[in-house]
């Protein structure tokens, strides 16, 4: 089960945040910021699944991004590894390039991506065209 899904910049400044378990406002606070200096602190040719506390972290780096997955112990790595690559590639599709700009400005957006493709901490589609239909019809009701 994902426990939680970040997407971090190079600075640290958390853009995005989703938790599927519940955890205090405060102890969100000290997670994402121990978490955050671990994976921003490895080099590129270090593995990208750590073991952290009680739970593994997946990350992968696009450009300036960092998207970081907390996991249970069960859950396997190479799944939420390509799950994250689906991700940027559904933002990618939606936002031609995606870049930083585009998730601060559009943060409803990518939440919406993000519930498509996540339900309480479970992956329950893949599927690009599927994940941005009901997206492109609150887009087209939104022009007219």
């Amino acid at each position: 089960m994902i426990k939680f899904f970040l997407m971090v910049n190079k600075q640290g400044q958390t853009r995005l945040s989703r938790y599927y378990e519940h955890i205090e406002m405060n102890k969100r606070i000290l997670l994402e910021a121990e978490v955050i200096k671990n994976c921003l602190s490895r080099s590129k040719e270090q593995c990208s699944f750590i073991e952290y506390k009680d739970f593994k972290l997946i990350y992968r780096q696009y450009a300036a991004l960092f998207i970081v997955v907390g996991v249970n112990e069960a859950e396997n790595e190479m799944a939420v590894y390509e799950l994250i690559h689906n991700f940027v590639e559904v933002l990618d599709k939606y936002f031609s390039r995606v870049s930083e700009l585009d998730i601060m400005f559009n943060l409803d957006k990518v939440h919406i991506i993000l519930d498509e493709m996540l339900l309480n901490g479970y992956i329950v589609e893949t599927n690009k065209t599927r994940i941005l239909a009901p997206l492109l019809i609150l887009d087209k009701v939104t022009e007219s």
